[in-house]
């Protein structure tokens, strides 16, 4: 601790820093944006209010006790444990005497997006915490915002998107994973699936690459989504691909070899063998005939 204790400053119940951000046009587009952060460990006198705050401010215990008091309850919190302070809302936080020395990563953000996504996260300002919710992942995502952070000099738009990014990242690693899960609701993944195969099946997708963005075994992916939808998924991105392939012969002058590699084809032999298969005639029969 003594090495940390000497890149922070110290106040009369914390050793902190604190880093300053000030949105701009571009974050505001956005919605969502970082207004301050920083860094605490806790002086063994350690408390903060009672005080009101105007926006919404994350607390990532990494060590030690805290106690949060809100709307006459009281919260006993700890290492991996989090807390949000929500806006015009009363608290009062502190530490226990005796215990380690609390230890706190903060972030304060505000935007039209944070109250919605913080109820997913199931933060309210009824239940304004979460046990055992600081992840590896968590705690590496708030440092690298708060680095990002420690950069600005003044508003430009490359850091915006970062920030922008680095805040969704620990927006999503609030989610419960209950609903980032696909065992409760094998459905709604699956579809989820499809869609994400309809946009990028064009691209020339892998089921490999639609298997880890279900974050399942491939083997798995594969025979579920057979048993839901009736066909392997390798069949659904060739119907997917094979119906865009008849839709630009039909209606536009592109060449067959632009169709073959904008469908993700590596050359125009490979396209014409799989249309062939899959219709039983050629690509350029299909668009003599101007068949649908």
């Amino acid at each position: 601790m003594s090495v940390r204790l000497r890149e922070l400053q110290e106040y009369e119940h914390e050793y902190a820093d604190f880093i300053y951000y000030t949105p701009g046009d571009l974050d505001r587009e956005g919605q969502l944006w970082p207004v301050r952060a920083g860094r605490t460990i806790a002086k063994p006198n350690y408390q903060v209010g009672p005080k009101r705050i105007e926006c919404f401010s994350l607390h990532l215990i990494l060590e030690g006790t805290v106690v949060l008091e809100f709307e006459w309850q009281r919260i006993e919190l700890g290492k991996d444990d989090l807390f949000c302070l929500f806006p015009n809302q009363t608290y009062h936080y502190y530490t226990i005497p005796g215990e380690a020395p609390l230890q706190m990563n903060w972030i304060a953000l505000d935007g039209s997006r944070i109250l919605s996504l913080l109820k997913l996260a199931g933060l309210t300002p009824e239940k304004p915490y979460s046990m055992k919710h600081v992840t590896p992942q968590l705690k590496l995502a708030a440092e690298r915002m708060l680095a990002s952070m420690a950069k600005f000099e003044r508003w430009n738009p490359a850091l915006s998107l970062e920030l922008q990014g680095l805040a969704c990242e620990i927006l999503s690693g609030l989610m419960p994973p209950a609903s980032r899960g696909h065992d409760s609701e094998p459905a709604g993944w699956i579809r989820e699936c499809m869609e994400f195969m309809d946009l990028h099946a064009t691209e020339g997708i892998s089921v490999q690459q639609v298997a880890s963005f279900a974050g399942v075994h491939r083997s798995y992916f594969s025979n579920a989504f057979t048993n839901q939808v009736g066909v392997p998924p390798q069949k659904y991105i060739q119907h997917i691909r094979m119906e865009k392939a008849k839709q630009l012969l039909v209606g536009t002058d592109a060449t067959v070899t632009e169709i073959a590699l904008s469908l993700g084809y590596p050359n125009l032999y490979t396209f014409t063998r799989a249309f062939k298969a899959y219709y039983k005639t050629t690509p350029l029969y299909v668009r003599a005939s101007g068949s649908n």
